[in-house]
């Protein structure tokens, strides 16, 4: 049992037993059925390209992620593109945050605290689904969690330790989270709560205030530029009450978890680290969304780490009150609990590492184009974000013409390309026999809105019949033939 390991390996066991748990549970499924969505095809398209053509990209769209795309790049030249180095950094970095959790848990509440924790960052529901999404948002995680651990490691020095090395370290990861989704810096308030809460030294709270404001300096000039490219997220709606219910349980349990480890606190405690952690990241998106819409769960993913930890406290706090008159039940306790927890969550679990957890997959009606094409066929896109498709797959559109494409992605420095003005795509519809067109299924697709995408429907709808039409996972392909 773990409970008559000696502390030595214990001190190992509570970082290494949570990393290899979270690494599995993101292994399992990795690949989804060969799924990539949308979101993820934008990742894998920008990382094919030259760290120069990602670098005039930047300047005119998603500058917010720049550094992890530079990032992306890197490992697609060293490994490969494929849905394994697309996800795989994503898993590291969950299992790497899993671990910070366990050892932050452990010095504030104990070592079954700190392995509750730490075991249970992985199965929440949130945390499953960008476990394995080729997108930044674990990678912020797992920097929040390594600034944090950091933090506590410098409110429980000793005298005589040395505090600046760490407290640069501190300052760099607020940064790399910053430049990698700058919506991360509400890690900085939610840490200025704790200060608070622990009633932290002037000293600390003055070489704090150095370092975050450090960071924010760093950050600042992505912050400003990426401002200008705000029309990225025009699509996010504005907030309204229901979007706050699922939040609202979340800070019900975190609440929990932090009334369980009262009684047994000091002033550092894993209430006064997890519950502003996942508190004020929550708050404080909710009150940037009453300025402008941003009101999305991944932004702050990182606020996770605190429902974890508390969650890992209302467990130990369950073993220390089980202990006294069961000792041997109550090392079982937390197994058990994590155990339970993944058969409960079975559902979630298998649902995320399905297709159809994610609104399209790029990669399914690239196979039914390569099937439907013949020699001298068109095909179009509707919008031009669904040419994200051939963007991944390019050998499933070889040989067809996109005529509606003025300029390449590569070339206008745009994530889609540029089209041409509707005039010259319908005249170019005109010539063609046959169109391929990639579009929304019916299930998610809105009706055409850019002058362009009317242009094409009204051709298609006055001068070509359907001959052919398959609709999968979230996509849809149709087979249009000129009318006699």
């Amino acid at each position: 049992m773990l409970c008559h390991i000696p502390a030595a390996r214990r001190g190992r066991l509570i970082w290494l037993i949570p990393f290899l748990w979270t690494l599995a549970f993101g292994l399992w499924g990795l690949s989804r059925q060969d799924s990539v969505w949308r979101d993820e095809a934008a990742t894998w398209q920008v990382a094919g390209r030259s760290a120069g053509q990602i670098t005039d990209m930047l300047g005119n769209v998603d500058a917010v992620h720049g550094l992890y795309y530079l990032l992306m790049h890197g490992l697609f030249e060293l490994f490969g593109a494929g849905t394994t180095t697309l996800r795989l950094p994503s898993v590291l970095a969950v299992a790497a945050a899993a671990s910070c959790v366990a050892l932050i848990g452990r010095r504030l509440a104990g070592f079954w605290a700190g392995l509750g924790g730490g075991l249970a960052l992985g199965l929440l529901p949130a945390v499953q689904f960008y476990l394995q999404e080729g997108r930044p948002y674990a990678l912020v995680a797992a920097g929040a969690a390594v600034s944090t651990l950091l933090l506590v490691s410098l409110l429980g020095r000793g005298p005589g330790q040395r505090a600046w090395p760490r407290w640069t370290a501190y300052g760099t990861a607020v940064l790399v989270c910053a430049l990698l989704n700058w919506l991360s810096l509400l890690v900085l308030p939610a840490h200025a709560v704790t200060l608070w809460w622990v009633r932290a030294g002037r000293g600390v709270w003055l070489r704090w205030t150095a370092y975050g404001a450090g960071a924010v300096a760093g950050a600042l000039p992505l912050v400003l530029f990426s401002r200008g490219q705000s029309d990225q997220v025009s699509w996010i709606p504005p907030l309204t009450w229901h979007m706050l219910i699922g939040p609202g349980i979340l800070l019900a349990i975190g609440a929990l978890g932090a009334w369980a480890d009262r009684p047994y606190r000091s002033r550092l405690s894993a209430a006064a680290v997890g519950l502003p952690l996942l508190a004020v990241p929550q708050l404080g998106l909710t009150g940037l969304s009453l300025v402008q819409p941003l009101f999305l769960d991944r932004y702050v993913l990182f606020s996770m780490l605190g429902l974890a930890l508390l969650i890992g406290a209302a467990l130990g706090a369950a073993v220390r009150a089980c202990a006294p008159r069961f000792p041997r039940a109550s090392a079982l306790l937390v197994p058990g609990v994590i155990g339970i927890a993944v058969l409960a969550l079975l559902p979630v679990e298998l649902g995320k590492r399905a297709p159809a957890s994610r609104v399209d997959d790029v990669l399914a009606v690239a196979g039914e184009v390569a099937r439907l094409k013949q020699d001298g066929d068109a095909v179009l896109f509707v919008p031009a974000a669904r040419r994200d498709t051939a963007l991944v797959s390019p050998t499933a559109f070889a040989g067809l013409g996109d005529i509606a494409l003025a300029r390449t992605p590569v070339a206008s420095g745009t994530l889609k390309g540029e089209e041409a003005d509707p005039s010259r795509i319908r005249a170019a519809m005109l010539t063609r026999r046959r169109v391929l067109l990639v579009t929304d299924s019916a299930k998610v697709a809105k009706a055409p809105s850019a002058e362009r995408d009317k242009a094409k429907a009204a051709v298609l709808r006055e001068y070509f019949t359907v001959v052919e039409d398959h609709q999968l996972r979230g996509r849809r392909v149709t087979v249009y033939e000129r009318r006699a």
